[in-house]
This record gives C-alpha cells, structure tokens and sequence, in this order.
C-alpha cells in the first residue's frame, strides 16, 4: 500500500481525527462523487467503525434509490434525533469533547445535504 502524505490545517485536522481510519473510503467516494476517472480499483475495507449511526442511517437510505417523494418524506431515526439534542445541549454548555463536536460536525453536513436532496426532490416532481 502506498502512503501519501500531504499538509492540512490544524482545525481540518482536527475535524478528520474521528475519520482518519475511514480516510481512504472517503476519497473514493469523493472521486466517485466529483466523475474524476480512476484507472484501479479500490481495495479499502467496509468498515463503519466510529461513523455515528445516522450517517449509516442516510447511507442505508440512499442505497436503496429512494424515489423523490420518499426523499422529500425522510427523517432520521428517534435515536438519531435524541442523540443530535444531546449534541446540542452539550454544544450550548460547552461541554463537547473534541470526538462529540466532530459528531455534530458530522449531523451538520448530513443536514445540508439532505436538503440540497430534498429541493432536487422536490423540483422533479413539481
């Protein structure tokens, strides 16, 4: 396996901590993502070790191909909605750990992606 090594910021540093063990998976799926051709395949392990559940959640439900109206209708989980107030109770107080603000991090671009979803939804059936 090749090693790459490149300079971030302290605070993208910070914020990739909880992730680092995920990093590979997550630049093939930026590559997928932005159509950038890749000529091998990747050889990185499935793993959802420290990944907060409701990024499993939405994975799960966008593997399924929902149809715009079942986007436009999805809502994450009690426990994911419980654990997001937790998150920003603690937030409020002040008492989140390095781990919990990546958490929040985590809930707080899901969000935004799931409304950008929802508006593209929205528009196909409008």
């Amino acid at each position: 396996m090749a090693e790459f090594t490149i300079q971030i910021p302290d605070e993208l540093a910070e914020r990739l901590e909880p992730l680092q063990n995920r990093l590979p998976e997550l630049l093939w799926r930026l590559l997928d993502v932005v159509n950038i051709p890749i000529t091998i395949q990747p050889t990185v392990k499935h793993e959802t070790i420290n990944v907060p559940a409701v990024y499993q959640e939405i994975i799960d439900f966008l593997i399924k191909e929902p149809k715009p109206e079942e986007i436009i209708n999805f809502k994450v989980s009690f426990q994911s909605q419980t654990r997001l107030q937790e998150l920003l109770e603690k937030n409020r107080s002040a008492t989140l750990s390095q781990m919990e603000l990546a958490e929040l991090d985590v809930y707080e671009q899901l969000e935004q992606i799931m409304i950008l979803l929802k508006a593209r939804a929205y528009s196909a059936i409008s």
